[in-house]
């Protein structure tokens, strides 16, 4: 037996190693500190002591519930005699032992003075029940202990025996359960059914086997023989899904319950579904929109009575505003767009932010191209329409005309049996704007709005910049919840807390509930127009969130664009992804247009349907390119050209932009594509452009431009075309290209050059030379 230091067996005695080195000295063994070594007869002295101990606890209830405990005096009488005799320490235990027993009895027939015979009958019942235990409150490891010598200490009797059998079985736990025997009778009973029951078992969509065997409580090569019996090879480290990991556990007689794993981003903004008594009414939010010139803003400043326009360049919408204006003691909030972008991007992020359209038409100019795309853009985003038509004070105004013109795209007046309002105004000198305001109100009680106010906030950003001394600023709509000063909000990519907050007229704001729009400072950069905003609580959780955003951005540039194409428009039509093909046209007059339209819808057979979503004039504009992005169109451009922003956006969210100068070109290759048939082509790479700032003209050669290169390259060698207010006028090749009367092989974005066109002449101020060259595109 390896050797026992005093420190470890007071330790498994529990006890302290003072007593048992008073104990050892009792029986005169030599001092000793807490590290020393125990001898076997030191062992056989301490062992002897304590199991007479375990002897006395343990007989004192078995000869009835009157009995008194045991005095201390015998026990210490026992020492003395045992120190004093020596070899004769056994017997002497045992005689102690008889009196011990004696003694109750005696006081027991003193007590009672009860027959010989009724004794009995009261032991054995209680002889039966009773149970032996280690009345130490730590179980000694028995496996240090030998158990030879131990069992010449114990004595014989038949309630020894028992107690020494379960003692010196080596590895036993049977004290734990004896114990829980002693506090209650029943409880073995209770732990057999506890064993019956199956275990409940969470597991994921994949786990690992080793994961699997530890949460079954049951070694990995278990779990690897059953997934053999399934026909599956998997190692521990390997994974393996629900399914076949639920057939392990039940092979295995475990419940098995799927577990869900939230991810950072759903456990940040998760939210209990509003009840129907927390839901209060919230004011209407709307948006103004239409042709260019025909009022919107002036409108918003008859209706707000401020003066927008004068303060705006050129009285033209620089931002977009969020207002609120009260009627009635009932309140509207505005938005004022610049055109129709951010209105777009919103809806292509999937944000739902207003709820009425104003739809503002001059009676004296009628339906115009921007207000047949705010028609589209309103019904794409399911929104309530209110005809504002506008400068009924003017000569020439016809609003019956304009009732006429609107039937043509489905929207009927109410005063010709329609379901569409329609009310005539004029922003100038300010007629009928309440009752168009009342309209307003009256389409929004139609609606029933109601939002929840009391919990955390969340909306979507309007607009956004970077402000020189106040840094990112955000102006917000609340569409759910109270914003409040101090709140951590998440926005996009964007993460801060609430510094300040503005209203529409530039008071400071503690708090905002829905439909409200303010300005927020503190976060920590500029967030997207559109982006969704949520107030948040743990601020560490958030910025994780972000990360994982930026992370996910990251990847999407990277992945190839998952726009319609007309390259791979066949493949998407043969796995079915594709069942309608959406297109944008645009060209320089709208005979064109009408002649591509139809020549395009013919196109549809069974398998796909080109629809024509939007059709137009002039050039092709960001608007297009958003609107296309948000509808999954492509877009057909005949005799003009994409405007930079356009170019450059469509090119960032991988939007499909055909150009033709000839329509049945467009024909061909559109129904080629949907046959699968496109040939190879030859792509066109825009390399740069430049602005014609002064012309010259030089007899005997031409008209020379003096050009400032915007960006890009003017190279010598490639092609170059003339537009003029988006419509190309001419497309050749450059004659000359000089710099500083110097003859230049090309000019970066920038310098100045000088530069002719062949066989053109008609140059002009403010035209634009686009130069590029044609690239094979292998298919």
């Amino acid at each position: 037996m390896s050797k026992v230091r005093v420190h470890e067996l007071a330790k498994e005695l529990d006890t302290n190693s003072k007593e048992l080195i008073a104990l050892l000295l009792e029986y005169g063994f030599s001092a000793k500190n807490h590290m020393s070594t125990l001898e076997q007869e030191e062992l056989d002295i301490i062992f002897e002591t304590y199991t007479q101990k375990f002897d006395k606890k343990t007989e004192i209830p078995v000869f009835g519930k009157n009995a008194e405990p045991a005095k201390a005096e015998p026990a210490k009488t026992q020492k003395k005699a045992t120190n004093k005799e020596g070899g004769e320490k056994s017997a002497g235990k045992d005689e102690k032992k008889a009196d011990t027993k004696k003694a109750p009895l005696t006081e027991k027939s003193e007590k009672a003075e009860k027959p010989e015979a009724e004794i009995s009958q009261e032991y054995e019942p209680i002889k039966r029940k009773v149970r032996y235990v280690d009345t130490r409150q730590t179980v000694v490891d028995l496996d240090k202990i030998d158990n030879e010598k131990l069992e010449e200490l114990v004595p014989t009797n038949a309630a020894d025996d028992s107690v020494k059998k379960q003692k010196l079985k080596k590895g036993s736990n049977k004290f734990k359960d004896n114990n829980h025997n002693i506090k209650n009778k029943n409880q073995p009973q209770k732990e057999q059914k506890v064993k019956k029951e199956k275990k409940k078992v969470l597991i994921p969509n994949e786990i690992t086997v080793g994961e699997l065997a530890s949460r079954l409580s049951i070694s990995p090569t278990e779990v690897i023989k059953k997934l053999m019996l399934l026909g599956v090879m998997a190692a521990v480290n390997q994974t393996i899904d629900f399914d076949i990991a639920s057939l392990v556990a039940e092979e295995l007689d475990a419940i098995v319950e799927k577990e869900i794993i939230l991810t950072n981003e759903e456990i940040l903004l998760e939210e209990a579904e509003d009840k129907e008594e927390d839901l209060l009414p919230r004011s209407p939010v709307v948006v103004v929109m239409g042709h260019v010139d025909h009022g919107k803003t002036s409108l918003l400043d008859a209706i707000r009575s401020t003066h927008v326009t004068d303060t705006e360049a050129g009285g033209i919408t620089q931002h977009i505003g969020a207002h609120r204006v009260r009627i009635h003691d009932k309140k509207i909030t505005f938005l004022d767009t610049p055109g129709h972008e951010a209105f777009t991007a919103m809806r292509a992020r999937g944000a739902q932010v207003t709820d009425i359209a104003i739809l503002v038409v001059a009676a004296d100019d009628g339906i115009m191209p921007q207000t047949v795309e705010a028609i589209n853009h309103a019904k794409a985003a399911n929104l309530s329409i209110i005809v504002a038509i506008n400068k009924i004070d003017k000569e020439g105004a016809n609003p019956d005309k304009i009732k006429q013109e609107l039937t043509e795209y489905e929207l009927i007046p109410e005063d010709w049996g329609g379901d569409t309002i329609c009310v005539e105004v004029s922003a100038k000198k300010k007629q009928n704007i309440e009752g168009l305001l009342e309209m307003v109100l009256l389409v929004a009680e139609m609606r029933d709005l109601k939002a929840n106010p009391n919990k955390r906030a969340s909306g979507t950003v309007i607009e956004s910049k970077l402000d020189k001394g106040r840094g990112p600023v955000a102006t917000v709509l609340v569409q759910s919840g109270t914003l409040k000063v101090g709140d951590i909000v998440i926005a996009g990519t964007a993460v801060g807390h609430v510094r300040a907050m503005l209203d529409d007229k530039g008071k400071k704001v503690k708090k905002a509930g829905p439909s409200v729009p303010v300005e927020i400072l503190g976060l920590s950069e500029v967030p997207d127009g559109g982006d969704i905003f949520n107030v948040v609580s743990d601020e560490r959780l958030a910025k994780t969130v972000v990360d994982e955003r930026k992370f996910k951005i990251k990847e999407e540039k990277i992945k190839s664009t998952t726009a319609v194409t007309l390259d791979d428009l066949f493949d998407r039509i043969k796995e079915g992804q594709v069942k309608e093909l959406n297109v944008i046209v645009k060209a320089d007059v709208q005979g064109s247009v009408e002649a591509v339209k139809q020549s395009l819808e013919k196109l549809s057979n069974e398998e796909v349907r080109v629809r024509t979503i939007h059709g137009g004039v002039g050039a092709i504009r960001e608007s297009d390119v958003m609107l296309a992005y948000a509808s999954n169109a492509i877009i057909v451009g005949f005799n003009v050209r994409p405007d930079a922003g356009a170019a450059m956006s469509a090119e960032a969210q991988g939007v499909d932009m055909r150009l033709y100068r000839v329509i049945y070109e467009a024909i061909e290759e559109i129904e080629a594509a949907m046959k699968g048939m496109l040939e190879p082509t030859f792509k066109e790479e825009v390399t740069g452009h430049a602005e014609i700032r002064q012309t010259f003209k030089v007899s005997g050669v031409g008209t020379i431009a003096g050009c400032y290169v915007t960006d890009g390259i003017i190279n010598r060698n490639s092609q170059v075309r003339i537009v003029r207010d988006g419509i190309v006028v001419h497309e050749g090749a450059l004659a000359s290209l000089k710099r500083f009367k110097d003859d230049a092989k090309e000019v970066n974005a920038g310098y100045e050059c000088g530069l002719s066109i062949e066989r053109f002449n008609d140059i002009k101020e403010g035209d634009v030379v686009e130069c590029f060259q044609m690239v094979e595109v292998k298919r």
